[in-house]
């Protein structure tokens, strides 16, 4: 039998969660909402004693995805978090420990790189045709902030955390370019910029722009900007991975092409086909070349790596999972509390000072 969700938050995320799910086959038996009018349990606990519920999707705002996901986890249920994961590295720590000594499927959602052609620039990179990466660049910009008068829970940090920028979309970032190098974050040095210091009538204290350097494992570098006052800019996520012999470029404007770069020979785009495309990249497409698959469509391919591994009735190593564990969330919380604690202090911050700390 296929296993049954819930979902937890009604807001874009919730629905975005519900119509991926939809999708797939896999049966919503209930939503809690923030009011009786948005859901169909009486409250969460009651979502939790529903002895339907196989897999619970938590999309609420961040200061509730600690206390919920352990909730999750010690009813015995499989859980798909939002990112960031928790407020505090110490926050997901103790939730990767749950997530780890409950053995169910546990996922931090990290869709974006389940866009089929990210998926083949990784081809590329690990089985060496481009050679060693050298560094990788580029970064994820948004204007919905660009004006005084925007506004959002997130810009609070006592609801969305002390980075906002970066834990909102520069955590995506990051997980996209390691996931293509196979790389982790070492150190970084960053810089946090508010352009807007009020809105509302409300002081901000969290980050419009984040601009970080990067020391990855095996000696490679990286440099990326992160903005949400970049007018005109609604979702642009852009990365290029130079390597010793060849590049690789992608963006989400143009999803459904990928550009390779050579020096002794013309470059190339590869328009995404699934004859051309790596194995593991072309089971990340379902339709026909010409036919383009986007943001929703990443929903539904890392649900369908999840919901296996539910129906396969055990959570696989982590380092050999085929979607986002939590310990992927649990890094990307260290990474954001190196790169607070360097843009404060002006100076390298080893990620491992962190997790130690932890």
């Amino acid at each position: 039998m296929t296993p049954r969700a819930a979902i937890v938050g009604t807001g874009f995320m919730g629905a975005t969660h519900r119509e991926a799910l939809a999708r797939l086959g896999v049966e919503v038996v209930g939503i809690v909402g923030s009011s009786p009018a948005t859901s169909t349990y009486a409250s969460f606990a009651a979502m939790l004693a529903d002895p339907r519920v196989d897999v619970v999707h938590l999309t609420t705002p961040n200061d509730l995805h600690h206390a919920q996901a352990l909730a999750v986890l010690a009813a015995g249920k499989h859980c798909i978090c939002e990112k960031p994961l928790a407020m505090t590295a110490r926050e997901s720590r103790a939730l990767l420990d749950a997530a780890r000594a409950s053995g169910r499927v546990h996922c931090t959602n990290f869709n974006q790189r389940f866009y089929p052609l990210v998926g083949h620039a990784r081809a590329l990179v690990g089985d060496g045709q481009l050679g060693r990466p050298f560094h990788a660049h580029g970064g994820y910009l948004q204007d919905w902030l660009l004006y005084p008068t925007d506004g959002n829970w997130r810009v609070d940090a006592a609801r969305g955390g002390a980075l906002r920028a970066f834990g909102d979309i520069g955590s995506h970032w990051i997980d996209m370019v390691t996931h293509v190098t196979s790389t982790r974050v070492e150190a970084v040095l960053a810089e946090l910029s508010t352009f807007v210091p009020e809105r509302g009538g409300v002081a901000v204290t969290t980050e419009d722009v984040a601009h970080v350097l990067l020391r990855l494992s095996g000696g490679a570098r990286a440099s990326m900007t992160v903005s949400q006052v970049s007018a005109g800019r609604k979702n642009l996520l852009t990365f290029e991975v130079d390597c010793a012999d060849g590049a690789v470029s992608w963006s989400s404007e143009r999803c459904d092409e990928l550009w390779i770069g050579h020096r002794d020979r013309p470059n190339e785009t590869l328009v995404k086909d699934r004859t051309l495309m790596a194995s593991p990249a072309a089971a990340l497409s379902d339709y026909p070349p010409g036919h383009v698959e986007g943001f929703p469509d990443t929903f539904k391919q890392l649900y369908r790596a999840v919901y296996a591994a539910v129906e396969a009735g055990a959570m696989p190593a982590e380092d050999e999972a085929a979607f986002p564990t939590f310990a992927d969330g649990h890094r990307l919380n260290v990474i954001g509390e190196a790169v607070l604690r360097s843009a404060r202090e002006e100076r390298w911050v080893q990620v491992e000072e962190i997790e130690t700390e932890g």
